[in-house]
């Protein structure tokens, strides 16, 4: 749960797989010490329990907190956000490997989950040994990207990443195309290629200064993400050179860029929030969570210019879980905590306020999600729009190295909108900075 993208994370130096392998060679003695301890406080007394999240997972803001503390009075909580996540994990796998500094709840990105349910499992606590836990009411495929090999469960899910198209109606009208959402979305129904195709009758009689899409590498994310075997396969082997969702995303996001249909800018920088303020492109590939940071960097000036249709496939990009350390002092209150966070009702409340789409399949049926409608997209509805999409995504298989490489192919991409290299170049090249980066 996020209002932060996957692809922007970035782990700085040793990538975070290198990290990760180097942890489970530290000396264990100053973690077993600190797992040995045990809870802090008894029945009556004043925990307070910290929670260590990046971006805007919402739970604050929704007033979960406080809904909390007041059911349980003798619990005080305390968020600590880092906003990106290339920082957050740095952190936190330092923080593990010291087995101290830790929160007593520490959220863990999608893109991070396989190392942490992989070398570092032993670091978290396993929710299975809860008999309070209810793991039930959540999507089977998120239960199993975070659990590991030995059946440990090391993460609770929040979100995840159904994915619409965002669109702004009034480009869609100066342009000559229909602006309803049901006509728009039959414009591309079942077919990625035909989301080019409009965008290539879009852009002849587009409004001066606007392209069809934000980024070559949207392009990319949405189509790679509609796939369940993207870089790796079921056997948990790399296969991001010959996969089928790969060779897909990629031609298509060339496609993209020889149609000249983009904005030439990389996601979430700088530069693109500004052409998203600017309305300098008309569509977007959209998961729930990006109706937020729509909000948020077009302003208030483009308030009930965006709408929302079905992307062509259905796909899911991002989301996230929490989890527990076991060098934590109040893990037993640390782990009924993110059990409530999780819980169906708080996740239907944080869609309905937030944006974060349920990853618990029982919150996805209640009507306050089924209903819910965005008021900067001028009532949209949301809650039908990505509970439709939610029904039909594929359970994506994660790897340990999944977030390096869809940044190198996304990456790659940008080497030819903004550099000019060909097709065929920026291709090898991509695949040798992969090989490259995979040996460190």
């Amino acid at each position: 749960m996020r209002n932060t993208p996957e692809v922007s994370y970035r782990p700085r130096g040793r990538t975070a797989r290198a990290m990760a392998i180097g942890l489970t060679a530290v000396l264990t003695g100053g973690l077993l010490a600190a797992c040995s301890s045990s809870d802090d406080g008894g029945d009556g007394d004043q925990i307070t329990l910290t929670v260590g999240v990046f971006g805007q997972f919402g739970y604050e803001e929704a007033g979960l907190y406080d809904e909390y503390m007041d059911l349980n009075p003798h619990i005080k909580i305390q968020q600590d956000s880092i906003t990106e996540n290339k920082d957050y994990i740095a952190q936190l796998l330092t923080r593990l490997s010291q087995g101290s500094g830790l929160a007593d709840i520490q959220a863990i990105e999608v893109a991070n989950i396989a190392d942490m349910a992989g070398d570092l499992n032993a670091r978290w606590v396993d929710f299975n040994e809860y008999e309070d836990v209810d793991t039930s009411h959540f999507a089977p495929w998120k239960l199993v990207q975070s659990t590991s090999a030995d059946g440990r469960l090391i993460g609770l899910g929040t979100d995840i990443g159904p994915t619409a198209i965002c669109y702004r109606k009034d480009h869609f009208e100066a342009a000559g195309l229909p602006t309803d959402r049901e006509e728009v979305g039959a414009l591309w129904a079942g077919d990625w290629s035909a989301y080019i195709e409009t965008g290539e009758q879009f852009q002849e009689n587009a409004p001066d200064g606007v392209s069809w899409v934000d980024s070559p590498g949207g392009v990319y994310n949405g189509v790679v993400s509609s796939y369940e075997e993207r870089y790796y396969d079921a056997q948990g082997e790399l296969i991001y050179e010959d996969s089928e969702a790969v060779q897909a995303a990629w031609e298509l996001g060339v496609r993209t860029e020889e149609s000249g249909l983009s904005t030439r800018q990389k996601q979430f920088t700088d530069e693109w929030d500004r052409a998203m303020a600017n309305g300098d492109f008309a569509t977007i590939s959209c998961p729930a969570w990006m109706l937020g940071y729509i909000q948020e960097k077009a302003g208030d000036g483009s308030a009930g210019l965006w709408d929302a249709a079905p992307a062509p496939v259905p796909s899911n990009w991002g989301g996230a879980f929490v989890g527990v350390p076991e060098a934590g002092k109040n893990r037993e209150e640390a782990v009924k905590l993110a059990a409530w966070l999780t819980a169906p009702e708080q996740q239907a409340k944080l869609f309905s306020e937030r944006g974060s789409f349920p990853s618990s399949l029982e919150a996805q049926q209640e009507s306050v999600v089924q209903e819910a409608t965005h008021p900067y997209f001028e009532g949209m509805p949301m809650g039908e729009i990505f509970s439709s999409a939610a029904a039909e995504i594929p359970p994506t298989i994660i790897g340990p190295r999944d977030q390096l490489i869809q940044e190198a192919f996304a990456d790659g991409l940008l080497q030819i909108a903004q550099q000019g290299e060909s097709p065929e170049a920026a291709w090898n090249n991509t695949l040798s900075r992969i090989q490259n980066a995979l040996d460190e």
